[in-house]
């Protein structure tokens, strides 16, 4: 395992802010629709900077979607292939016909993804649920991973902190409901900012044009017929995922991935413990370990050039590949 603080992190400038296009797509990306069986799903993409380069794919967090990927992806766009998946009822995918909303049915449905365009092995990214989504993946199906990079997973944690609680209780049947019935009169940049107050080290590192965006795409997540339902099944997968044990437990698969794996940690993230860094190192078999002190719980979002530098490094351990 290594460890490192990338140096200058500390006074680094504000966090690379895509220009988003009319309909929410930065610049130089694309949206399409994957049609699988009983599942649909939104991929985006950015042409790489050459053929041949190895590809990847980055999974986001609760009530989150591909978007938050949009700062990263060009940083790294000469050396991976890099595709972004919008989990199901979450960003531009719809809900799943089975309704499964579970850490395993997310994996299933990047699976599904990843063996219909015959993509794997890739360099494989999440955060948060995303993390644990794509722990499980790499548990089970190693020949799809090349490399694994966790901003933030939602791995369990025996003493929650109390700003992740409020979240954790959406998991509760009828507080998602109860949640929307008492906010319906909050203003889409309300909502913005609440998130943003609780997913950022510091919301001011956010520019007038992310946070424009973000309400935008607030105004229509909250729109959405099933946007509630998602988030509360979604939430309640999460602390499923946190009660199993065994071999389908979180800490014992994650104990079972052959991938490089690269943990990337905020000293500020009020939804995983910063504390959590050191046991994940020991979890995973072959780790490096990124702290950012200053970083939320979006660190690819708030300090995307040192995630990707740390990826290249893991990329150069591995001869580029």
């Amino acid at each position: 395992m290594s460890s490192t603080e990338l140096p200058g992190v500390r006074a680094a400038t504000a966090a690379v802010s895509p220009t988003p296009g009319a309909d929410g797509v930065a610049e130089g990306e694309e949206l399409r629709s994957v049609a699988l069986p009983g599942l649909t799903l939104t991929v985006r993409s950015r042409p790489a900077g050459r053929t041949g380069l190895p590809p990847a794919l980055y999974v986001h967090g609760l009530g989150g979607s591909s978007h938050n990927w949009s700062a990263l992806m060009p940083l790294l766009q000469d050396v991976v292939d890099g595709e972004a998946v919008d989990l199901p009822g979450f960003g531009d995918s719809p809900p799943p016909d089975d309704g499964n909303y579970s850490v395993t049915g997310h994996a299933r449905a990047v699976i599904r993804l990843l063996d219909a365009a015959e993509r794997g092995p890739v360099h494989l990214f999440g955060n948060s649920l995303g993390g644990a989504v794509v722990t499980r993946v790499a548990a089970v199906r190693p020949d799809l991973v090349r490399t694994l990079t966790l901003v933030s997973p939602a791995l369990p944690e025996l003493r929650v902190q109390r700003t992740a609680v409020p979240t954790g209780l959406l998991a509760v049947p009828g507080i998602a409901a109860l949640f929307a019935r008492m906010s319906r009169d909050w203003t889409a940049e309300d909502r913005t900012r609440g998130v943003m107050a609780l997913c950022y080290g510091d919301p001011a590192r956010v520019t007038e044009a992310g946070f424009r965006d973000a309400v935008a795409e607030m105004e229509r997540r909250i729109a959405l017929p099933y946007f509630w339902d998602a988030m509360a099944r979604s939430a309640r997968g999460i602390v499923d995922a946190y009660t199993l044990g065994g071999q389908h437990g979180l800490w014992r698969q994650a104990e079972r991935v052959l991938a490089p794996t690269l943990l990337v940690y905020g000293g500020r993230d009020q939804l995983v413990s910063y504390r959590m860094a050191r046991k994940a190192s020991a979890a995973f078999r072959d780790a490096r370990l990124l702290t950012l002190p200053d970083a939320g719980h979006v660190a690819m979002m708030e300090y995307p050039e040192a995630v990707a530098q740390a990826f290249r490094e893991l990329l150069d351990e591995r001869g580029g590949s």
